[in-house]
């Protein structure tokens, strides 16, 4: 019985050193953003609520010009598309995913700024928006930022672009921040917000919906300048050298224009050419 005993334990400890190694194996929990293709899957932050960007539409696909760039990364990186996970990553939770582990990367018109870089790191830019506001189609009372002071002005929490204007450009707004441009759109809808503020590229995607056609239109400003990034940890440089040689092959092979023309043409926007990446250089 001793002997037993004592074969018993040794496999028990050969069963135990294999189901540890295994678990080890699995890397962390967004995918490892590896080219060999061997994790399961790769989980990219993007947004839900952005016709034209990133959207999720009620059949539970995925479509917009963030979420083109996004498929054709991971591709790169060696992710098919049905090994993507498409996590919402609202504005003002975008750092926490990726300081997290939550996502690999965010891919979620995320303007590079030295506020964000001091807590994650950038791919990019890939694309360079402009701040704009969109207004009901029949309001000629504002043609200006400054027009917004004593009118009620609506973004979303943790964006940029609202604080933009409250502390530049129009001080006197009342500045009402929600948790997503939809709730801002039916305010302006509404009456009860004056103007919508965030980058033109989000608000051309809003103003073509077809339950949106005639009722909003954009004053066509250029209040600041939005490189968008791909967001990933900060110090991972080998994957974020990774990115960049992908986002520098999608434009060299014609995928960044097309996407560009299929997801942000139909609102009659005219992009700007696709930039220069500049960071990890």
């Amino acid at each position: 019985m001793k002997v037993f005993k004592a074969g018993a334990a040794a496999a028990v400890a050969v069963v135990l050193s294999l189901t540890a190694t295994a678990c080890g194996s699995g890397g962390d929990k967004a995918g490892s953003g590896s080219t060999d293709g061997g994790k399961d899957k790769i989980v990219i932050g993007i947004k839900f609520d952005q016709p034209g960007l990133g959207l999720k539409n009620p059949d539970g696909k995925f479509t917009g010009f963030d979420v083109d760039v996004a498929t054709y990364v991971a591709k790169e990186l060696g992710y098919q598309p049905d090994q993507i996970e498409f996590k919402q990553a609202v504005s003002a939770e975008r750092e926490n995913l990726i300081s997290n582990g939550d996502v690999k990367l965010v891919v979620a018109t995320y303007t590079i700024n030295d506020k964000r870089k001091a807590k994650v790191d950038f791919a990019g830019p890939y694309f360079l928006a402009h701040q704009d506001l969109l207004v009901r189609a029949d309001d000629t009372s504002i043609t200006k930022a400054e027009d917004l002071n004593k009118k009620n002005l609506c973004s979303v929490a943790g964006s940029t672009s609202a604080q933009n204007v409250k502390t530049k450009l129009a001080p006197e707004a009342n500045l009402l921040e929600q948790a997503g441009y939809s709730e801002c759109l039916t305010g302006l809808e509404n009456g009860s917000v004056d103007a919508l503020t965030t980058d033109n590229s989000i608000l051309a995607g809003f103003a073509a919906q077809e339950k949106n056609k005639g009722k909003f239109k954009l004053v066509g400003l250029k209040l600041s300048d939005e490189p968008y990034g791909i967001g990933l940890k900060k110090g991972d440089k080998d994957l974020q050298t990774k990115v960049n040689a992908a986002l520098k092959k999608m434009v060299e092979d014609g995928s960044w224009q097309k996407a560009v023309d299929a997801n942000l043409g139909p609102a009659g926007y005219k992009a700007e050419p696709a930039p220069q990446i500049t960071e990890g250089s």
